[in-house]
């Protein structure tokens, strides 16, 4: 009889698992992906309650948000690589334990500085579920079904995306945003539950080799640094730390480079058009279009005056379309090649935040939804699409580690994307909440700030296209 480690290793090699194993697996990763862009989505709206109960400016504000994120992105890559080493499914239960944990931690935060410290651990457990839940199912299905099941998978993100704004602004609205941690919370506990009973296999290709702890702590200290830097610019202290970031992002390369066991396996890149660039395409996609939904939540609650309820259900128009195109764009990518789905969704996008460029104080709710849904349809074409070329493009051996890496572009997108709304607000606006004076301000800000995305969105185009042919 083999041992388990075998069992496993045999499993994932094969071209695909049994029905059940494969049925399991997407169940347990599609809740996982509805569960986390369900709460962040639900967050969001959230914000302006939670900034008027601890008096915090929009500037501190956003850090509810980039604390989660800026957790999630130093520790991705390096979970990713050690599910592929000790098993994606014991690092994918591990990390909605901690979610769930850390979500309780959160509803009783009782300081803006606990809460923001509670959503840094989120974000920590977050990793676990991002790095290997794409992972997990690539490696249980064959290749001629991959693009329909992440299809699947990212229909679930867009569903949370949806439900969330209205869900977070009822619960926002008549129970108070620490509700929306308790929900998370319950949530989580279903989904250890249906991992520990319904999901039975174990995929780890790369047991036996080495863990990078040196590169680990590069690769996170540079990240700290440069998006500290980032949320300091124009300040002195940022430009220092935005060097310093830069000069620790080398050295994490030139140690990558040099280690026999390397946490980010540099030849992923290198010689890999259809990796590099899907990523890179990614990355831009990502610091285009997450911002935006944050200077839109702050626009509809203290521009236009509604309240999260009303402000979610506007908001919503994005996520249902996105989750209503996504499957069929999954499946249209097994068919036609992704670069040209993936780079005509790039272009509505585009097209999309120049209209909220021009965004007014009584610009038509009817025509936001509509631009948003226009928006939504961008994003459904090109994420599935995307990342059905990104795991294409790699060996079993390193599902986990391309799956964190495709998940960091899309947290260290969001990073930038926050980072660059932020820095406008701080710009236009200062360190002081938006009253009714500074409406004039805020949306100078905003309007700067969807022109800047727009422009990343026709950037983004080019490198959607420079990836060649998957086929």
């Amino acid at each position: 009889m083999k041992p388990s480690g075998e069992l496993a290793e045999s499993s994932a090699a094969s071209p695909a698992g049994d029905a059940t194993e494969r049925r399991s697996a997407l169940l347990v990763s599609t809740l996982a992906s509805f569960l986390t862009p369900l709460q962040a989505s639900s967050v969001v709206v959230a914000l302006p309650r939670i900034g008027q109960d601890f008096a915090m400016d929009p500037v501190w504000v956003s850090w509810v948000i980039t604390a989660f994120v800026l957790s999630a992105a130093i520790f991705l890559v390096p979970f990713g690589r050690l599910a592929d080493i000790h098993g994606r499914k014991r690092v994918f239960a591990r990390g909605v334990e901690i979610f769930t944990v850390a979500s309780l931690l959160c509803a009783l935060a009782p300081t803006a500085g606990f809460l923001i410290a509670a959503r840094a651990i989120q974000g920590f457990g977050s990793t676990m579920i991002f790095g290997t839940g794409v992972a997990i199912l690539t490696s249980v299905y064959p290749a001629s079904e991959r693009g329909r099941v992440l299809g699947i998978n990212v229909a679930a993100v867009y569903v949370g995306l949806s439900v969330g704004p209205p869900v977070g602004g009822l619960l926002t609205q008549h129970f108070g945003w620490r509700s929306i941690f308790v929900v998370a919370a319950v949530l989580g506990l279903a989904i250890v539950f249906a991992t520990w009973t319904r999901l039975r296999g174990e995929w780890a290709e790369a047991r036996g080799e080495a863990f990078d702890g040196v590169g680990a702590v590069l690769y996170g200290v540079a990240l700290v640094l440069l998006m500290l830097g980032l949320s300091r610019v124009p300040a002195a202290s940022g430009t220092a730390l935005l060097l310093a970031g830069t000069a620790a992002f080398a050295g994490f390369i030139g140690w990558e480079r040099r280690t026999p066991s390397p946490m980010m396996a540099l030849d992923l890149f290198r010689g890999n058009p259809v990796f590099t660039f899907s990523n890179l395409a990614a990355l831009i996609h990502y610091s285009a279009t997450f911002g935006s939904t944050f200077l839109l939540s702050l626009y509809l609650q203290y521009v236009r005056g509604l309240g999260p309820q009303a402000a979610g259900l506007v908001l919503l128009a994005q996520p249902v379309v996105m989750a209503l195109g996504s499957p069929f764009a999954g499946r249209l990518s097994d068919r036609v090649e992704p670069r040209t789905v993936a780079s005509v969704g790039m272009g509505l996008t585009a097209a999309a935040l120049g209209f909220f460029s021009l965004l007014g104080t009584d610009t038509p709710l009817q025509l936001i939804c509509a631009n948003l849904g226009l928006s939504g349809l961008g994003f459904a074409l090109f994420s599935s699409p995307n990342t059905n070329a990104v795991m294409g493009a790699v060996e079993k051996r390193s599902y986990g580690l391309a799956s964190a890496i495709i998940g960091t572009m899309r947290l260290v997108g969001h990073m930038l994307s926050v980072g660059i709304a932020a820095l406008l607000l701080a710009m236009y606006v200062g360190r002081q909440p938006v009253t009714a004076a500074l409406h004039p301000a805020f949306m100078d800000a905003a309007g700067r700030a969807f022109a800047i995305f727009a422009g990343l969105c026709v950037a983004g185009i080019f490198a959607s296209l420079a990836r060649g042919k998957v086929r």
